[in-house]
This record gives C-alpha cells, sequence and structure tokens, in this order.
C-alpha cells in the first residue's frame, strides 16, 4: 500500500486539464473498516492536501455522527475520491471529477483494503460507477432507496451547502437516511 501511495502520490495522467496542477489527494490504510468514495477536491483541499478540509467535510462528518479525530484516522477510515486532483472551475462551480482516476487507480487500492465493510458512495459520479445499471433514474431515487444498496454501500448526495436546498425539499433523508448511516458507522468503529 505504501508504495501505491506515492505512485499516486506522482500521477501526471490530467496533468495537461489542471488548472492548478496535480496534488492528488487521498487517505487510506490497509486496515480501513469504512471507505468513503466522494467526487474531487476543491480549492480548499488542493491547498491543504487534507480530504474534506472544508464546510461539506463538517457536514459530512456531522451526517456520520463522528469528530475529526476519527474521521482522519486511516486506519478506520480511507478516503478516496473520484478525481484525486482539483479539476477546475466550470461555469456553475467545479468541473465534475476528471474521469482517469478511478480507472486508473480505484481498484488497486481496493485490492490492499480487504478490511472495508462499508463504502459510502457520495455524489453522483461515485455512484454512476459504483452502481452502474443499479443505480436509480435520479440521485434523488437512489437516496431514498438506499436500503437496496446495503450492506456493502450507502449512498449519500454530496454534503455541499449548495445541497441545503435539496435537503429541505427532501425530509426524509435526515429523518430515515442519517440515522441507518449514523447507526452503522458506530457499529464498525466499534467492532
Amino acid at each position: 500500500m505504501k508504495k501505491l501511495l506515492e505512485e499516486i502520490k506522482q500521477c501526471q495522467l490530467c496533468v495537461p486539464h489542471l488548472e492548478l496542477g496535480p496534488r492528488p489527494v487521498v487517505s487510506v490504510s490497509e486496515n480501513s473498516k469504512i471507505l468513503i468514495i466522494g467526487q474531487a477536491p476543491g480549492t480548499k483541499v488542493h491547498r491543504s492536501g487534507i480530504p474534506w478540509d472544508d464546510q461539506s467535510g463538517e457536514n459530512l462528518r456531522n451526517w456520520m455522527g463522528i469528530d475529526s479525530t476519527t474521521f482522519y484516522d486511516n486506519e478506520l477510515i480511507g478516503i478516496v475520491p473520484m478525481g484525486f486532483c482539483y479539476p477546475g472551475k466550470g461555469k456553475s462551480g467545479d468541473l465534475p471529477p476528471r474521469k482517469e482516476c478511478a480507472p486508473q487507480w480505484h481498484q488497486l487500492l481496493l485490492d490492499n483494503m480487504k478490511q472495508v465493510e462499508l463504502t459510502l458512495l457520495i455524489g453522483q459520479y461515485a455512484q454512476e460507477y459504483y452502481l452502474g445499471k443499479k443505480k436509480q433514474k435520479t440521485l434523488t431515487a437512489t437516496v431514498k432507496n438506499f436500503k437496496e444498496y446495503l450492506p456493502q454501500f450507502m449512498v449519500l448526495p454530496h454534503p455541499s451547502p449548495r445541497n441545503n436546498i435539496w435537503q429541505a425539499k427532501n425530509p426524509w433523508f435526515k429523518q430515515e437516511v442519517l440515522p441507518e448511516l449514523k447507526a452503522l458507522v458506530h457499529s464498525l468503529l466499534k467492532s
């Protein structure tokens, strides 16, 4: 795993497409019990090199019911985005994750992570990649039917503050999904 992470840190696959240059942000261990697969780092995370080091990360930790110390203990929680580097700015926010990372690196990482008992698929890109035809027509429908993907996957929307409107329109998310997520996380971290 150490050698693989060094290779990832040196990755140059997307250099021509990265306006801020490469800075892969991944945090895993062979012992990680929970794996978080999100989108791609934003500019703040690109600068710090710390995954989920922003308001979205605070929201995600609250959803999971854990503190920063637990969240950043890669012996417990692994963090692998769909795109490892900041993809750049688009017309209405950040560009989608680069498509090169997941096929190049994900399976190699997963092959070294035999202790993972639950994978959080955050946002449409992770859900499309890992669920394929099993995902619903919309992210909302996929998340609403979250129990279909358990015990392997927990499907979630992105915890960005930009999604507060989505949460307000879908109160079942806080009432049904988040309690289940917290219970699963606490159960796995205790075992």
